[in-house]
């Protein structure tokens, strides 16, 4: 089942084209990586699915639900991590979930901070304020928020950027362990669904089911992480993003 199904979508800024006509879907259980050099679009793409943003002219359905007719509702079962959205820093780490879990209308709260507590290994943190964490802990406590309302989508922008590569692999592990797992969605059952983006190939060969990649605000190639660079005839996925942020053209061409 499609838990994502974006069709036609653009924004555009007076003259500007920031995201244009783009169509994907995210099915569930998917990680899939929205990959591309910077200005290529890939915030603008997520903020608009996230409902900040208001596109110039498509569709986004989330859920099978029209996004800007339902927003209210969507939004109940999705969630969000960026290293540049800060939580507030004169909060402790359970005020902070505290706080994230009444808006999202948590039921069993208590109960739900004391599971986060210890899947993100946080229980000797959470009297500190998020203020005084590392960016290894803060990045901890912004995943813990993430998925305080069980969300059958996650939007995950950078969520490792400038991150060492043990706590980098600590991030990836409990992304895939949460994708694992069954989540209702308030009809049925089914595994949840997270849109990655990232600058760090290695990481996404190895967490990533499908990667697209933004030049220009286009969509120029997609495919699986593991195999899409020798499609292309080049040795990597880094060498492959090098080659979309300086010449998408020449891979138009091969297409």
């Amino acid at each position: 089942m499609a838990v994502v199904e974006v069709k036609n979508l653009t924004k555009k800024y007076e003259k500007f084209v920031a995201v244009n006509d783009i169509s994907f879907e995210i099915q569930e259980g998917e990680i899939v990586g929205l990959l591309g050099p910077n200005g290529a679009g890939k915030t603008t793409t997520i903020n608009m699915v996230l409902g900040i943003l208001e596109p110039t002219s498509g569709k986004i359905n989330i859920f099978g639900k029209n996004l800007k007719n339902n927003r209210t509702e969507i939004l109940q079962k999705m969630n969000f991590a960026a290293v540049y959205a800060h939580l507030p820093t004169n909060l402790t780490v359970i005020q902070n979930l505290k706080v994230f879990g009444h808006l999202y209308g948590v039921k069993n709260l208590k109960n739900k901070i004391d599971e986060l507590l210890k899947d993100f290994d946080l229980e000797k943190f959470k009297d500190h304020k998020a203020g005084s964490l590392s960016s290894g802990e803060l990045s901890r406590l912004n995943l813990a928020k993430a998925v305080i309302n069980n969300p059958c989508l996650i939007m995950l922008d950078e969520p490792t950027a400038s991150l060492d590569p043990s706590v980098s692999k600590d991030i990836r592990e409990m992304v895939k362990k949460y994708v694992g797992k069954n989540i209702s969605s308030g009809l049925e059952l089914g595994k949840p669904a997270v849109l990655w983006t990232s600058h760090n190939m290695r990481e996404v060969e190895e967490v990533c089911d499908r990667v697209m990649f933004l030049s220009k605000g286009k969509i120029i190639l997609e495919g699986n992480p593991k195999t899409l660079a020798k499609e292309y005839g080049k040795k990597d996925l880094e060498e492959l993003f090098i080659t979309v942020a300086r010449e998408p053209l020449s891979l138009n061409n091969e297409i």
